[in-house]
């Protein structure tokens, strides 16, 4: 379970550094166009979900050879579902959309599929530290 732990906890760190610190402050530093701060975005979260199923895989992995309880099998769970849906349905869409603004189509206010990530990424945090918090005790 050592394996899942460490995951878990890195797993914590990473969202919460880059979705909750680095994603919001880009766009308050200065000369930090929409432009450049979606570009940056772009290569900041591919890296970042690139890590995220890496470390999916492991807590599966670490899961598989101990013996979780069902809690931490549910929270692992919607932990890895809720990333599932963030890469395969929500960043196909931001994509598109990011793509347009960085054409010089910069009209409309925030995507609404925006607020839906923001709120999968919530519930993976949320998983993750229950499942965190299961696997120490």
């Amino acid at each position: 379970m050592e394996l899942a732990t460490a995951a878990v906890f890195v797993w914590i760190g990473m969202v919460l550094a880059i979705s909750f610190i680095e994603a919001p402050l880009k766009f308050r530093a200065p000369d930090v166009t929409l432009r450049i701060g979606l570009g940056i975005g772009r290569l900041v979260f591919r890296a970042l979900n690139i890590a995220e199923v890496v470390l999916a895989v492991a807590l599966v992995a670490g899961l598989i050879i101990g013996s979780p309880t069902s809690a931490i099998l549910a929270t692992a769970a919607i932990a890895v579902a809720a990333l599932a849906v963030q890469i395969v349905g929500l960043r196909p869409a931001l994509t598109r959309r990011s793509d347009r603004v960085l054409a010089g189509d910069e009209s409309g206010a925030g995507s609404r599929v925006h607020l839906v990530y923001i709120g999968f990424e919530v519930v993976k945090l949320v998983a993750l530290i229950a499942c965190g918090v299961l696997l120490l005790t």
